[in-house]
């Protein structure tokens, strides 16, 4: 009886041990909106991806994220170019805010990048090795005159004779480092007054030191499928995926490829991975922000 009262007074006497509360996970933001806005695209882990909150989510979960990662002064690294390239602080976080429950106003800090229009980046936490030799630049004459020749055929393979080239962007990067630029392209033409075919891609040099689409989408829209129900939205960007920068999120060398998609409601976010020259879709992420 003793014993046993020994061993159970000594069990009532211990204290269990305290859980230290784990670390948000690593993140990887849009720089969006002339440089004064950060969207989430994700949560990394492992070199894995997960979708972090949504615009759309209830106020607890999202004011749970403002605590983890809007903190006002909070910094994160600036990706353009694939590589370092100034910092991003968090100015203020609103999870009541109109259309924008899951952004974040700042202030970007960088001595060569300036941020306008369909010029974003990547803000992240993420540790990670700057690449040296990673470049963000237009396109020479040279390699704008090739892509558009497989731009043009990606337009006549759908039964579209393009009389002139339209484009959100066009920009090469170098994804691997070594020199030689990918080209990624958001184009579009004016079918008729009412239709637009969008065409974004992304283009590789192969063996032959010639361009080829590792990746291509086309669309074509209608005005009928435009919720604002004026096609010329479409000109001003809506509806086209354009590049924000690209980053090594899983360490294979290769820097995957991130883009952002405007919509009415909302944005799209994709990631592309590479396999030799070919390119595949590694991420999807839509955040709803509001109704039209």
């Amino acid at each position: 009886m003793a014993v046993v009262l020994c061993v159970f007074g000594a069990a009532y006497g211990q204290k269990k041990p305290v859980k230290k509360p784990q670390p948000p996970k690593s993140a990887i933001f849009a720089v969006i909106n002339d440089g004064k806005t950060v969207s989430p695209i994700a949560l990394i882990s492992n070199g894995k991806l997960s979708e972090p909150v949504n615009g759309g989510d209830d106020l607890a979960k999202l004011t749970a994220f403002g605590k983890s990662y809007y903190k006002p002064k909070t910094t994160y690294r600036l990706i353009f170019g694939g590589a370092d390239a100034g910092t991003v602080r968090i100015a203020s976080f609103d999870p009541k805010a109109e259309c924008s429950k899951d952004t974040a106003n700042i202030t970007v800090a960088s001595a060569n990048v300036k941020l306008n229009g369909f010029v974003m980046a990547l803000a992240t936490n993420a540790a990670a090795a700057s690449k040296s030799v990673a470049f963000r630049r237009r396109p020479t004459s040279a390699e704008k005159s090739e892509v558009e020749g497989l731009v043009r055929a990606e337009y006549e393979k759908n039964k579209l004779t393009p009389k002139a080239l339209h484009y959100q962007n066009l920009t090469a990067i170098d994804t691997n480092g070594d020199g030689v630029a990918e080209l990624v392209g958001s184009y579009w033409i004016e079918v008729d007054k009412e239709t637009r075919a969008l065409l974004f891609f992304i283009a590789e040099k192969g063996k032959t030191g010639k361009y080829a689409f590792g990746y291509s989408d086309y669309r074509r829209v209608g005005q009928d499928g435009v919720m604002s129900g004026d096609i010329k939205d479409l000109d001003k960007g809506v509806y086209h995926e354009l590049l924000l920068d690209y980053l090594d999120v899983d360490g294979d060398g290769k820097a995957e490829i991130f883009t952002y998609t405007q919509s009415f409601e909302g944005a799209g976010f994709d990631v592309y991975h590479s396999v030799g020259t070919k390119w595949t879709k590694l991420y999807s992420f839509s955040d709803y922000r509001c109704a039209f």
